[in-house]
């Protein structure tokens, strides 16, 4: 299943989804963007409540990218996180206990019991536990992704390749992927165009992995 969490409009801007997209229009939601304020919190799990943690998960812009905590929240076994991104996302929270794009990795150590361990940019995962994917587009160079934060140099293939390593030893249990850059913080057509090309390539490839239900 394809769910897409629509809140900054980057894929209307985009127009592309799969045939088989599932939108969550949260474009009304204030408090949310890079830090979430309570209220917002409360209202995302609101919104994400009818759907498990299995499948592949289109969360928006980087900004948003602390949603991946929100989906591992629903994981009732123990599981490791895969994380693809040029930032390791495990900062301490700047403003208290707000949940914020740069610090989820961190909030999801201390208060998901579940997850055992989290690994950057590696297919080399030691644990015999489920994996739960999450990739951000900036761990990629401008060729092949276009964000509004510093980009990593990994392409698509070496992505993949990664992948393919765990998908072959662990059972994916879930994936989301976040990223992008909307008109609002500059994207201009080819921008979008180039960001539209590398998610159909991954929308290919993921839905491919076969323990994706």
């Amino acid at each position: 299943m394809n769910i897409f969490i629509n809140i900054s409009g980057v894929y209307e801007e985009e127009s592309w989804a799969p045939s088989d997209a599932q939108f969550i229009d949260l474009k009304h939601l204030e408090g949310c963007c890079c830090y979430c304020d309570h209220e917002a919190e409360t209202a995302l799990r609101a919104a994400l409540a009818p759907y498990t943690a299995a499948g592949l998960h289109w969360i928006d812009t980087g900004d948003y990218h602390y949603i991946s905590k929100l989906w591992m929240e629903k994981i009732n076994e123990p599981f490791v996180l895969a994380l693809f991104d040029n930032h390791p996302d495990d900062q301490p929270g700047a403003f208290g206990n707000l949940l914020s794009c740069g610090s989820w990795v961190q909030a999801a150590r201390e208060n998901l019991p579940m997850m055992k361990a989290d690994y950057l940019n590696t297919g080399d995962i030691p644990d015999n536990l489920p994996v739960y994917l999450s990739v951000d587009l900036d761990v990629m160079p401008r060729q092949f992704a276009r964000t509004d934060w510093s980009q990593g140099q990994m392409s698509p293939d070496s992505l993949m390749s990664a992948v393919d390593e765990i998908a072959s030893g662990h059972r994916i249990i879930g994936i989301d992927i976040c990223g992008g850059l909307t008109s609002a913080k500059g994207a201009l057509a080819e921008d979008l165009a180039v960001n539209s090309r590398t998610r159909e390539l991954l929308n290919n490839y993921f839905n491919h992995l076969t323990d994706i239900q």
